[in-house]
């Protein structure tokens, strides 16, 4: 789940408040970094475990109802189908999800008002009507009810970022990625799995967060390199009127080129110029690409730069 392409935005950020606050210890920085891709993992089963808590809070509201009716005396037949949706009970009964919940002690239970802004906007959605006037409904039919309540209003919602933001520092920029795999994980439930329906783990394999871990390092230990490479491409402007973070994102391209001899130079270029649209100034992306390109043409030349 936390793949390449988040490794490089976190190192990226993480690196660029190392330097801001002083630190020159590098395993200050690969601490930083292991907390923050835990806590990406972690908010993956917060997500998770949303779904599971906006169905607690309907189950809430619609009983309430239930019983205003009873004592009103009116006689209103209310639809459970969403309460009792199978993809929901199938994942609030799985043993990963579960576990790590527990362990972590994660809950949307004290958001009550969030959750029932959530349960509204879902239950006056077209998709929703739809699902409701159906005759009948089937597994696919509950999970792809909730695949378009998570794409259309989970993932919108500009609330939970500002609210998650507000729960933990490391979750600022992460929720954007982290969507995606919550989707992902949705589309991949088989009812025929039941409790035992495989999550994605927090790693592919064991050489992404090794990835992660020797960028890190490089990227600090022989950051002076780096930028004297940056220093000596410049050509018609100063290295010390580079925006302090167009020097970070260089460096850490540099770093990535220098040690992975499996990554091709040309994708390593492209993701550090749209990590630069991202993060840096509207025109930074633009001539970084054009130092990096300089520079792993001089290295290459200089057999320094060895690809297999």
């Amino acid at each position: 789940m936390i793949n390449r392409t988040l490794i490089r935005i976190k190192i990226v950020q993480l690196l660029y408040a190392y330097y801001q606050a002083g630190d020159r210890f590098v395993e200050s920085a690969e601490e930083e970094l292991e907390k923050s891709m835990a806590k990406a993992y972690e908010l993956y089963n917060y997500l998770l475990q949303l779904m599971i808590d906006i169905t607690r809070m309907a189950d809430e509201i619609v009983n309430d109802q239930e019983e205003r009716n009873r004592v009103a005396r009116i006689d209103a037949q209310i639809s459970h189908r969403f309460i009792d949706n199978r993809f929901i009970a199938q994942l609030s009964s799985n043993k990963q999800l579960m576990s790590y919940i527990e362990q972590n002690k994660l809950t949307w239970a004290g958001d009550r008002d969030l959750l029932r802004k959530l349960y509204a906007e879902i239950t006056e959605s077209e998709y929703y009507a739809e699902y409701m006037m159906r005759d009948a409904v089937d597994y696919t039919d509950d999970r792809e009810l909730w695949r378009k309540a998570y794409k259309n209003v989970i993932m919108k919602a500009e609330y939970i970022d500002e609210t998650l933001e507000d729960k933990n520092i490391y979750w600022n920029d992460d929720k954007e990625t982290i969507d995606t795999f919550v989707l992902k994980t949705i589309k991949r439930f088989e009812e025929a799995n039941g409790e035992d329906q495989p999550l994605i783990p927090a790693f592919k394999d064991n050489e992404d967060h090794e990835f992660a871990t020797t960028l890190i390092r490089r990227a600090v230990e022989n950051s002076g390199y780096y930028q004297s490479l940056i220093s000596q491409s410049t050509r018609n402007w100063e290295f010390n009127r580079l925006a302090y973070m167009d020097v970070i994102i260089m460096q850490i391209a540099l770093a990535e080129m220098l040690t992975f001899p499996e990554i091709p130079v040309s994708v390593t270029i492209n993701e550090y110029v749209e990590l630069a649209k991202c993060y840096s100034t509207p025109k930074s992306h633009i001539y970084i690409n054009g130092i990096l390109d300089n520079i792993a043409k001089r290295l290459i030349s200089e057999h320094k730069i060895l690809k297999n």
